[in-house]
């Protein structure tokens, strides 16, 4: 019986593929075309709170950054280290902090590409690399000085170890112990940059069954992914041992409501719900065109083992802390999921190369870029970051009007990641000659994350001499409390001069 035509000409591998040196300026220009989409603009919107602990931290000495991650924040402390050295070289404003996560995104998505090239077919590998570059929550950590897109860099080029070890039975001994080696120090490095990578160790493990192509080599695979596997767990120790120490570090997760699984669905990695439903829709053409009954005849097993490792890289993560959430403690955030984002891009390539003719595929991708930009644009608007932050934009107010010996203040009443008060340490230069009265520790001189701070009723002998102060407020916070510095400054005989209100920071200018 032959095959069905249809999708024997859609998901067989080419055979034999490309050799990759053949493929390799292909794979550089897809991942140059990954780091401009995410670079774009990326410059636009305001540092937030979680960019700020990078910055600050990575902006510490060497000491200063190892006695800090003794503290807290250990688990970031590879990437803080990566970007002390990166801020060393280019600085630390916004194009040049996110544009190292969209270097490492254009890594990430030659990564992909070469990934789905070798496991289906270069075809395959083309349309997962530019699905990767456009999905929002690509875009969106490629935009952002977090550690989420070095992790998932590092991530998608371990599998693609894993695969070119386990594809190549005729490796010589020491070239194969290398790429054993090689796999294990990627393992232990993307625990280091992100503690989740652990959850994609069993989905590692399947890979290592399922992609061996003899199944009389898949003992002897699963033998030695689970030696390299354990020498990374060895080797990332002192991370995992640190992460239990600081685990209230998350505790704020559980103030959070509850994420349910289809608000999930959306936007963890596809940003929009049109957007949403036509990933998924190419998803479940991908799965029933290779596993169902016509796929199972005319798919190649290779094809059928690929796309199920890359449905158990999204599903297994996702369900994991989901789950964990609902019966043990609160552990989930759509940002965690970032590193499965190569699996999803794959697994929509997979449903693209099953339109014919060629023309629907064109279609779908250029769909994909239409449904996206929205969320794209959203992401690089003036206050696209943490539903807008508008540290930037405060700190420009203040640089316009403020003197030389004028005070500052800062609401000091919302959670770390909204205080005022960061713009004062994310651009510095718009505070320059200010007093910061409240200011009792600078953060570079303690193990914390944050400055030490003391209420403006506690050093009102510090406002002597001083004739005007600039107030910033979060809109936030609760009227009484957010009132408090005021009526401290009103019984010291300063009179509100001026407000301007931006998109959340009220910034108040109080003369006696």
């Amino acid at each position: 019986m032959s095959s069905p035509p249809l999708v024997s000409r859609l998901i067989r591998p080419e055979a034999p593929t490309l050799p990759l040196n053949r493929t390799g300026g292909l794979a550089a220009l897809l991942g140059l075309l990954g780091f401009l989409v995410s670079v774009a603009g990326s410059w636009r919107p305001s540092y937030w709170g979680d960019e700020a602990a990078s910055i600050m931290s990575a902006g510490r000495s060497l000491r200063g950054l190892v006695r800090l991650l003794d503290n807290v924040d250990a688990v970031h402390g590879a990437y803080y280290l990566l970007l002390h050295v990166w801020i060393d070289l280019f600085g630390s404003s916004e194009l040049a902090t996110r544009g190292l996560s969209a270097l490492f995104i254009g890594v990430a998505t030659t990564g992909t590409f070469v990934l789905a090239r070798t496991l289906i077919s270069t075809r395959v590998g083309v349309f997962a690399a530019l699905v990767f570059a456009l999905l929002p929550r690509v875009t969106y950590m490629g935009a952002e000085a977090r550690s989420a897109a070095v992790a998932t860099a590092v991530l998608v080029w371990l599998t693609v170890v894993l695969v070119h070890v386990l594809r190549n039975r005729h490796l010589v001994s020491g070239t194969r112990f290398a790429l054993w080696a090689g796999y294990a120090a990627l393992l232990a490095l993307g625990i280091y940059l992100f503690l989740y990578v652990l959850l994609l160790i069993p989905v590692l493990g399947l890979a290592a069954l399922l992609l061996t192509p003899r199944k009389g080599d898949r003992v002897a695979s699963l033998r030695a992914w689970a030696l390299a596997t354990a020498t990374a767990l060895a080797l990332a120790a002192p991370v995992m041992a640190a992460s239990v120490e600081q685990r209230d570090q998350i505790a704020f997760i559980g103030r959070r409501p509850p994420i349910a699984v289809l608000t999930a669905a959306v936007h963890q990695w596809f940003g929009n719900v049109p957007l949403a439903v036509l990933a998924w829709g190419l998803i479940l053409l991908a799965v029933v065109m290779v596993f169902g009954v016509r796929g199972r005849m005319a798919a190649p097993s290779s094809t059928r083992a690929a796309l199920a490792v890359m449905l158990a890289w999204m599903i297994l993560p996702s369900a994991a802390l989901l789950i964990g959430t609902q019966l043990v403690t609160p552990m989930y955030s759509l940002r965690y999921l970032s590193v499965c984002t190569p699996a999803a891009a794959i697994a929509i390539a997979v449903g693209i190369s099953c339109l014919r003719p060629h023309w629907p595929q064109a279609a779908a991708l250029g769909l994909i870029t239409a449904l996206m930009l929205p969320t794209y644009l959203d992401q690089r608007g003036e206050f696209g970051k943490n539903y807008g932050s508008d540290l930037r934009q405060a700190s420009a107010v203040v640089r316009a009007g403020a003197q030389s010996g004028d005070a500052v203040v800062f609401d000091e009443s919302v959670r770390p990641s909204r205080k005022p008060r960061l713009a004062l340490r994310l651009y510095p230069a718009a505070f320059d000659g200010l007093r910061d009265v409240t200011l009792a520790v600078p953060y570079d001189a303690t193990t914390e994350l944050w400055d030490v701070v003391l209420p403006v009723d506690q050093v009102t002998d510090r406002l002597t001499g001083t004739d005007r102060v600039w107030v910033l407020q979060n809109q936030g916070s609760g009227e009484n409390r957010r009132g408090d510095n005021l009526r401290t400054l009103q019984q010291l005989g300063f009179t509100v001069t001026e407000s301007t209100m931006l998109n959340r920071t009220q910034i108040i200018e109080m003369t006696r």
